[in-house]
């Protein structure tokens, strides 16, 4: 199992990508710790929890500075290490520039970009004391290209790059890997919302034809998370179909 005996951090799990990627991450050996603020996030950790897995859930807000030094304190002190962290949580408020509002605009940067900082810098510290941690934060393909309609957004998983390539010059001495996955179309919760002439028109500049399933961006956090990633730092990997390169 290639997450043999890891504790594994992942915001954001209670459903769509997170939630895969807390399943496949149990299933490959590694402890799991869900943070999230939807309380189905216990519903996924019991469900792993029934078939065998070792899986919990903290209701934890990514803005939340108290809460998550606390559970990071916890955490640490339970298991021993912080192996893990994927920065998966994120929402959306989408409007066109001038329709856009100053809350709208900080509740997503809020969320998407300073809650990876927040959860990053509580648990970098316990990374570099047992020098070994692999940091995976969730861009986006529109972080790279820029998108109609998505300012906040657009800005948040820029800035999240940037912040990665920086840890991956700051953490590496540390044995620690610092990089982003940037997600294309993918069947979410958020995708479903949109009108089906448009996902249609979506799926037709994708070279692959289809739109991106939740597992394919939890094998790309598998990956960056594994050992076989160990000389991967500072990158972007984009999961897209090809939709963009």
């Amino acid at each position: 199992m290639r997450l043999k005996d890891k504790i594994a951090i992942i915001t954001g799990a209670a459903r769509g990508i997170g939630a895969a990627a807390a399943e496949l991450f149990c299933r490959e050996g590694a402890t799991v710790i869900i943070w999230d603020l939807l309380e189905t996030g216990e519903q996924t950790a019991s469900g792993l929890r029934e078939q065998g897995f070792h899986c919990e859930f903290m209701h934890i807000s990514t803005t939340d500075v108290p809460a998550i030094e606390a559970a990071s304190r916890e955490i640490f002190e339970r298991y021993g290490r912080i192996d893990i962290l994927i920065n998966n949580a994120g929402i959306t408020r989408d409007k066109t520039l001038l329709k856009m509002s100053h809350l709208e605009w900080q509740q997503v940067i809020d969320v998407n970009l300073t809650g990876v900082f927040n959860c990053t810098r509580s648990i970098a510290p316990f990374m570099v004391q047992n020098n070994y941690g692999r940091i995976i934060c969730t861009s986006s393909i529109v972080g790279v290209h820029g998108n109609f309609g998505q300012t906040n957004y657009v800005a948040a998983k820029a800035g999240v790059i940037g912040m990665v390539k920086t840890w991956a010059k700051e953490l590496g001495k540390h044995n620690i890997t610092s990089n982003a996955v940037a997600p294309g179309f993918i069947k979410t919760d958020m995708t479903d919302a949109i009108p089906e002439a448009v996902r249609l028109e979506v799926i037709n500049s994708i070279p692959v034809r289809r739109m991106g399933d939740p597992l394919d961006i939890a094998n790309a956090y598998l990956y960056l998370a594994s050992d076989e990633s160990g000389f991967v730092n500072g990158q972007v990997l984009g999961v897209n179909g090809g939709q963009a390169s």
